[in-house]
């Protein structure tokens, strides 16, 4: 990937992002200006729905079916589904992502008592066998942010405040007080 398409990628798929999960809306004869205008702006954590804690690695909430293509031609090449089948209803995501050219991974975390080591494991491993760009969804991005940062405590080297750091940056939200239960818990053994 060239240079300039690395510094658009991270606006783009923030655009791409906003508009599938109707953070962001763009009437329909406007919808190439809505993707202009978001590729010329930098991402930042701060734009609701996507975060990028690293490069190469995106988190956020539920993309609509539509982004998926638009994300793959921008330089993702896996999505990792933290979503339970019962969350996504009739939709066939694995299907969608697969027809948009990406790889398809899914660790199912329902909630709070889904917010285990086991699956931050899980998580970290799977980050670590996937090459290129990654996109990790929930329906926020809090269970992606508590994994990231439960993983990052246990398996990335962090201090307990730097992983709690890591995982706001990743969207970590009401799920905190989880992330550190887990980890006291732990100290606790």
């Amino acid at each position: 990937m060239n240079h300039l398409a690395s510094l658009r990628l991270p606006a783009l798929v923030a655009g791409l992002i906003l508009l599938a999960t109707g953070c962001v809306s763009a009437p329909r004869e406007q919808a190439g200006a809505g993707l202009a205008m978001a590729a010329s702006r930098t991402a930042t954590p701060d734009i609701a729905g996507l975060h990028q804690p690293r490069p190469g690695l995106y988190t956020g909430g539920q993309p609509l079916s539509a982004a998926w293509k638009a994300m793959a031609a921008q330089g993702v090449d896996t999505i990792i589904n933290l979503r339970p089948d019962v969350e996504l209803g009739a939709r066939d995501e694995a299907a969608e992502v697969r027809d948009a050219g990406m790889a398809y991974r899914v660790i199912p975390v329902a909630g709070p008592a889904d917010i285990t080591l086991a699956n931050a494991s899980r998580l970290w491993s799977a980050l670590a066998q996937t090459p290129g760009t990654t996109a990790v969804h929930c329906s926020s991005g809090n269970r992606v942010g508590a994994l990231l940062a439960l993983g990052a405590a246990t398996q990335g080297g962090m201090d307990t405040e730097s992983a709690i750091a890591f995982g706001r940056a990743a969207g970590l939200g009401s799920a905190e007080a989880r992330v550190r239960e887990v980890l006291a818990e732990r100290s606790a053994q």
